[in-house]
């Protein structure tokens, strides 16, 4: 690290503490700035290379880490949540929530109590495979070696939901997608729910060509947060839908194929499976 490098990193550093510090008072770009001694537009600019995201997007990762935490009292209303938080009311909590977790605060409190999610076991090419879906989307889709632990995976994601093993039409959907043709990809709704971050890098990895494959850094160029290849092996290792969100190709820059949260052997027999199905492809 040189010596601006090491100035930079300082300054930013400076700047995370005195968000984590103040947020309750929601503090604007040019506070922040001003505190480090930049004007807003260098300061934007240098916090985003090296975070990866935007100073309000960071204030917004910590606003909410605090208001989940708050929302955990029972007796907690949004109203309450919204004022520990320093946020100007609900709506802005509501938007928050929504912006961040893909849910609404709500939605976060009572852990999906009223959602119905269908779930059904199927059998694939990799092995078997759980899907589950709620009304809007299929919301999860992992592979299966351990039946309890994967179901436990699911309800852990939405610990007060009903659940109902059933198969249903965004199911069905979702085999056909699997068993045939991949341009057709469009038609399977999802559920998801995750950070703008997070979202970002699933959105780029449905871009990735069957057959072909790229690296973390690629994708941090690709939603344009480069030099963020960590952040977003965290995001993919996130993802909830095995096979459909095709995080199995992405590999290390250096060509090895890595980590894969269902099993590196069954990373690569899909990579290998896709590879030979795109030859044949172009042989007909």
């Amino acid at each position: 690290m040189n010596e601006q490098q090491q100035i930079n990193y300082t300054r930013v550093a400076e700047a995370i503490s005195y968000i984590q510090d103040n947020f309750k008072n929601q503090p604007g770009l040019d506070e922040v700035a001003e505190q480090v001694h930049l004007s807003p537009f260098h300061f934007q600019r240098l916090f985003t290379d090296w975070a990866g995201v935007s100073p309000k997007k960071f204030l917004q990762y910590i606003s909410v880490k605090y208001a989940k935490h708050v929302l955990k009292n029972e007796q907690a209303t949004l109203f309450d949540v919204a004022y520990e938080t320093g946020l100007s009311g609900t709506g802005r909590l509501h938007d928050l929530f929504v912006n961040i977790e893909g849910m609404t605060p709500g939605e976060y409190k009572n852990g999906g109590e009223n959602l119905i999610i269908n779930y059904s076991y199927t059998w694939s090419k990799f092995g078997g495979l759980l899907m589950a879906t709620t009304t809007k989307g299929i919301c999860y889709m992992g592979f299966v070696d351990d039946k309890s632990k994967t179901f436990t995976e699911l309800k852990n994601r939405f610990p007060n939901a009903k659940f109902c093993e059933k198969l249903d039409g965004f199911q069905e959907d979702a085999i056909k997608i699997y068993n045939g043709d991949w341009d057709k990809i469009d038609q399977v709704k999802l559920h998801l729910k995750g950070t703008d971050f997070q979202l970002k890098v699933w959105e780029a990895l449905l871009k990735i060509p069957r057959g072909q494959l790229s690296t973390y850094g690629n994708i941090a160029d690709e939603i344009k947060s480069p030099g963020a290849s960590r952040a977003v092996g965290t995001a993919i290792g996130s993802n909830p839908v095995a096979f459909l969100i095709p995080c199995h190709r992405v590999i290390q820059s250096s060509g090895i194929i890595g980590g894969y949260r269902w099993g590196a052997t069954r990373k690569t027999a899909i990579i290998g499976w896709e590879a030979a199905q795109q030859e044949l492809a172009q042989a007909v």
